[in-house]
């Protein structure tokens, strides 16, 4: 492929963020947008540095780095890293991740890259979310990828490969780093799990030794984990929906996810970079393995990255403890643990409009999965 099939797929160049500048300006909602998160001098002076952007860092310098930072001093009790000593500032990785939040997770560790003086990666977001101009304009002005996932089979192989090429050609021509979710949609029910599709796809794009090609994207785990799930209500809710019945979203539910996890309080929140997948990969065999097969074993490796790293707060020890009816972790919580995550309990079930057994399991396992799939990490090793 050349650069110019890259079009539909790549981020904005410079230049069309410069020509996105008046459209976004001009939108209501970004306006209303603004005045959520800034008072009205502060607003003011962000859109006159907006209208005098000339690049990709004149952006997120000016818009993004100050609406993350407002969001997260108003909704989280706190931010903490780990694991950056693991890349290199000069390095390129496809950074796969857990997903919890649709906006945050990605701007998260994008807030952390240019706070410990690391380059900004690309992210790879669903043309599901590209649901109006201002989050397109938004979303590629911020260096988002996009994948394309309605069509035919040969139209999903086609996106498929596209996309791939990008990335690899992203990843060691630009020498770009990029975050890609480990699995379509965020994870429901609080047990991450790598989709095997996604290194299918990574892998479309390698040439000549496999493992070799595999290792030049340089896969590095990362995982982010929050007190207090975004959008918990809403995701017990699709889970409990969809077990008779194929989930629909409404027409304006993705946004409605978008808000929701950007308003809702997260309390403390941590992100670890892991590391490099590629000393496991190099000790795969080739002979012995088919293609699937080493792509199977690779998910396995990341999975066990995100479980172990997975930062557990009270809120998980808690709910592993009610779902269990144990008292193991006592000493991990306090009343005012078990006081608001009944509160946050009694919420989903009025999402829900439902009071029951079964719906109180789903929310329960939601908090209680990292633990348990971090003992089961401990017990394997």
């Amino acid at each position: 492929m050349n650069v110019a099939d890259f079009d539909a797929v790549r981020p904005y160049s410079d230049e069309e963020i410069r020509a996105s500048i008046p459209r976004i300006v001009a939108d209501p909602k970004f306006n209303a947008m603004m005045d959520y998160l800034f008072d009205q001098e502060r607003k003011h002076s962000i859109l006159r540095e907006l209208k005098e952007v000339k690049n990709l860092n004149d952006f997120q310098r000016v818009l993004t780095v100050p609406a993350v930072e407002t969001i997260m001093n108003s909704t989280s009790d706190g931010f903490y890293t780990s694991g950056f000593e693991n890349i290199s500032k000069s390095g390129h990785y496809v950074f796969i991740a857990n997903h919890r939040d649709i906006m945050l997770d990605s701007s998260i560790l994008g807030l952390a890259q240019l706070k410990n003086g690391f380059k900004v990666n690309q992210t790879i977001w669903g043309n599901n979310l590209m649901i109006n101009q201002l989050i397109i304009d938004l979303g590629k002005s911020n260096q988002m990828i996009t994948v394309f996932r309605e069509g035919s089979p040969k139209e999903l192989l086609l996106n498929s490969q596209r996309l791939s090429a990008y990335m690899r050609y992203s990843l060691t021509q630009l020498n770009n780093s990029i975050w890609i979710a480990q699995r379509k949609g965020r994870t429901k029910d609080g047990s991450d799990k790598t989709d095997v599709t996604i290194l299918k796809m990574l892998s479309l794009s390698c040439e000549g030794d496999f493992i070799k090609s595999m290792e030049e994207l340089n896969i590095t785990p990362i995982t982010i984990s929050y007190e207090w799930e975004p959008c918990d209500a809403m995701k017990v809710r699709e889970i409990y929906l969809s077990q008779n019945v194929a989930y629909v979203k409404n027409i304006d539910e993705d946004f409605q996810s978008i808000l929701g996890g950007a308003l809702s309080q997260k309390g403390r929140i941590h992100l670890s970079i892991g590391t490099n997948i590629n000393p496991d990969i190099e000790l795969l065999n080739q002979d012995q393995l088919t293609h699937n097969e080493a792509l199977g074993e690779m998910a396995k490796i990341i999975d066990n990255q995100i479980h172990q790293n997975y930062y557990l707060w009270p809120s998980n020890y808690l709910a592993y403890d009610l779902l269990n009816n144990s008292t193991n972790y006592t000493d991990q919580y306090t009343d005012e643990t078990i006081k608001l995550l009944e509160k946050r309990y009694v919420h989903t079930t009025e999402i829900v409009g439902q009071n029951n057994e079964e719906i109180r399991t789903l929310f329960l396992k939601l908090y209680a999965n990292p633990v348990i799939n971090k003992l089961l990490v401990a017990t394997s090793s």
